[in-house]
């Protein structure tokens, strides 16, 4: 391909990114979380601009199709986070002998884990649930082993504080300050 079909390309994908980009936007939107929905959009104009010679004539449709497979895989993303929150709860844990009490540390620990940031929740489930070591673990998050381990020894100290019994922990805004490094 010459550059000037290049050129030619590029023009017509900014000229229907340009005409679809609002309501696609607006139609994403409405569908899921706010925070979301810009990341669904980009993937979508990047499959467009990787099957751009295979877009029809009409390509809104098409776009909107894409949105709407998109959206499906991030739900199906979300609902393995949630199963994967679930199996923490139905773990079996230490045996107590008391279902009162087994029942209560369940509870605990759903209620400290649902406190955790995603990015923590996903750092431990990675070593915890999934059996990766550090080294594995961080090449699946795109970082260096170090920077994983430090990940790990923060959420670790997190969940510690999130299950200790609310008069026993450190001050708010010591947590606070601490949750935002």
């Amino acid at each position: 391909m010459s550059s000037a079909d290049d050129g030619v390309r590029e023009r017509r994908f900014r000229s229907l990114h340009a005409a679809t980009y609002p309501d696609l936007l607006r139609f994403v939107q409405r569908r899921v979380p706010p925070s979301e929905a810009e990341d669904v959009v980009s993937t979508v104009f990047l499959t467009a601009w990787r099957r751009f010679d295979d877009l029809p004539a009409d390509a809104r449709p098409w776009l909107f199709a894409v949105a709407r497979r998109t959206m499906a895989n991030h739900t199906r993303g979300w609902l393995r986070r949630q199963a994967l929150d679930v199996r923490l709860v139905a773990a079996d844990g230490p045996a107590y002998g008391d279902d009162m009490v087994d029942a209560a540390a369940r509870i605990d620990l759903d209620r400290a884990w649902r406190s955790l940031r995603p990015a923590d929740r996903e750092v431990l489930a990675l070593v915890a649930f999934d059996g990766l070591t550090a080294g594995q673990a961080a090449t699946v998050l795109g970082c260096r082993r170090s920077t994983f381990a430090m990940r790990l020894g923060r959420a670790r100290e997190r969940l510690r504080v999130a299950l200790e019994p609310p008069a026993a922990r450190p001050h708010t805004l010591t947590v606070f300050k601490e949750q935002q490094s």
